[in-house]
């Protein structure tokens, strides 16, 4: 078969196998007599199995590999093509990702894009000063995506850097609550803890929306956060997260400060120091989450807190007794 019928029947120009045979892919069997090349069926062939490696995205060096090869494994090279595959549709994705947060911004010209170009890079940094910086910035002087701000606030490890990300998301505008709510369902823990974070720093109603349904989260890390952000937020609905927190010793200075800030006046303060009281009488309750829960009426306000410590002031435990009798004077000397 002559060249211009193997070109018809398998769509592959002439020029292309002229191309092959040059870079010795495919070699013709024979000559005609009048010098013209001639292709048998193993050479017709060959050319299928080089346009079918091409469609996997071979070059024509690593298809001439992997024909002439003796010890070539079909599985090796798939799973070389899988990866090759992952890492190029990776690296597009991201550059997709940037295109589109650079489009977001709206760029009024080139020094417009560059600088947001410039902003993202550094958000991304190595350097934890370049990166605070960049959160600054995104914060008061180039405008950044919410996307870009919430997937740093996520991954960011610094104290301070975090620190910057959520002060950004929360002048960022909309679009920052349900982003960061995403990450409360990471795998990670590290992640949910993160986000849960960003979340209580943000303003609105929004954010104390997905903040009441973390309260139900089943990561003790997170709901804690959760109550903590909104008993400061004056949310009763907090409350009872709250003295659980106290209870098991999880994070329980704090949450007792939350308990405080939601006694807003003294009817307030009297149910929350009725539901202390109430654990303290628990038999299941032990002996250091009651002492816990005996410092946390403290600062309650109402009248309430000073009665139920009077009381516990003869309680059986010495040092429930104690604390008791050391906070009721620290309260009769205000």
């Amino acid at each position: 078969m002559l060249i211009g019928e193997v070109a018809r029947r398998s769509g592959v120009s002439a020029r292309m196998l002229r191309h092959y045979e040059k870079l010795g892919l495919v070699r013709p069997s024979d000559r005609t007599g009048s010098g013209y090349r001639e292709y048998r069926d193993e050479d017709i062939r060959r050319i299928f199995h080089i346009e079918s490696l091409r469609s996997l995205g071979l070059t024509l060096r690593e298809i001439g590999r992997a024909l002439d090869d003796p010890g070539f494994t079909p599985g090796r090279l798939v799973g070389d093509l899988i990866e090759q595959t992952r890492a190029r549709i990776a690296a597009e994705t991201e550059l997709l990702t940037r295109l589109r947060r650079i489009d977001a911004t709206e760029p009024a010209g080139w020094d417009d894009a560059l600088r947001v170009v410039a902003l993202l890079q550094a958000l991304g940094s190595a350097s934890k000063d370049t990166r605070q910086r960049a959160a600054l910035a995104a914060a008061d002087e180039v405008p950044v995506p919410v996307e870009a701000l919430v997937e740093a606030a996520l991954g960011e490890t610094e104290t301070n850097v975090a620190g910057a990300l959520r002060w950004a998301l929360a002048r960022s505008g909309e679009g920052g609550p349900a982003l960061l709510a995403e990450g409360l369902d990471s795998p990670e823990a590290a992640v949910r803890e993160r986000a849960v974070r960003a979340l209580a720093g943000l303003p609105g109603g929004e954010a104390t929306a997905l903040l009441r349904t973390a309260l139900a989260h089943p990561d003790p890390v997170v709901a804690g956060q959760a109550a903590l952000a909104l008993g400061n937020r004056g949310d009763v609905g907090a409350l009872p997260t709250l003295v659980e927190m106290v209870v098991d010793g999880r994070n329980d200075t704090d949450a007792a400060d939350a308990l405080a800030a939601l006694a807003t006046d003294d009817t307030t303060g009297d149910g929350i120091a009725a539901g202390l009281l109430a654990r303290l009488a628990d038999p299941a309750t032990g002996p250091a989450a009651r002492g816990r829960l005996t410092q946390a009426l403290a600062d309650i306000p109402g009248p309430a807190a000073p009665r139920a410590l009077a009381g516990l002031t003869h309680d059986e435990d010495p040092a429930v007794a104690l604390t008791a009798t050391y906070l009721l004077r620290l309260r009769d000397g205000r």
